[in-house]
């Protein structure tokens, strides 16, 4: 049975890919950062009757020695998928001449550079994942990263660490691709979660499924590939 690692399972789109995997009878480890989290994972498992194929841990991906907990508890297993949703949006209504520096850096670290070190650190993970018809990592990213389609400016910390994301995940994309790796970026759409909001046209169910198809279907060929939920191309 393959396994799936999805980081940032707390709520929203994560726990949506939690669910959904479980459902289709997928054997799933979540990440969450606290107890409380995991156990609502743990619920809709046994609701599902699928509590021995999830299991759950601890990590702040912010954090080098927790990503290195997370390496460490799975040492020695084969990880086949990589869903990386964590990720935070910092402050909004913030315009030019008010631009706040310590946020930016938080927003830069969080979206940026810890998804990479995350893939990184699980990297003896997903190679021996790869070796049984290759490994995918899937980076939960947005259309506000691309610089092609702003032209409403504004929204300087998030456009910037998702336009950061994506160039990083290229490039593993093209490193990892010896190695059988598959990479995938992909925009939920504008999705009814905390960050989106009711007034949102997508349920996180048919996100999270479209989504799921779009990894389901990511090869070797289309390594390094940006696309929406739907599979829509989007512009760098």
């Amino acid at each position: 049975m393959t396994s799936t690692l999805v980081v940032g399972a707390s709520r929203g789109l994560g726990r949506g890919f939690v669910e959904r995997l479980l459902t289709r009878g997928d054997q799933v480890i979540a990440t969450t950062r606290n107890e409380a989290d995991a156990d609502v994972l743990h619920t809709i498992a046994s609701s599902l009757g699928a509590n021995n194929r999830l299991e759950t841990l601890s990590c702040d991906v912010a954090i080098a020695d927790s990503r290195s907990a997370l390496a460490e508890a799975l040492d020695g297993r084969a990880i086949h998928t990589l869903i990386h949703n964590a990720g935070i949006y910092g402050p909004k209504g913030i315009c030019m001449g008010e631009l706040p520096e310590t946020d930016w850096k938080r927003v830069l670290h969080v979206n940026t550079i810890a998804p990479i070190l995350t893939a990184q650190a699980l990297l003896p993970q997903l190679r021996a994942g790869a070796t049984k018809g290759g490994a995918k990592v899937a980076f939960l990213t947005s259309l506000m990263g691309s610089i092609t389609d702003n032209s409403s400016g504004g929204s300087y910390l998030y456009r910037s660490a998702k336009a950061g994301l994506n160039a990083a995940a290229r490039s593993l994309a093209i490193d990892l691709a010896p190695d059988e790796i598959s990479v995938l970026l992909l925009h939920p759409g504008w999705v009814q979660t905390d960050m989106g909001g009711i007034a949102a046209p997508l349920e996180i169910g048919e996100s999270v499924a479209g989504m799921l198809a779009r990894i389901d279907n990511l090869s070797l060929s289309d390594s390094g590939s940006f696309v929406n939920w739907s599979g829509k191309s989007l512009p760098w």
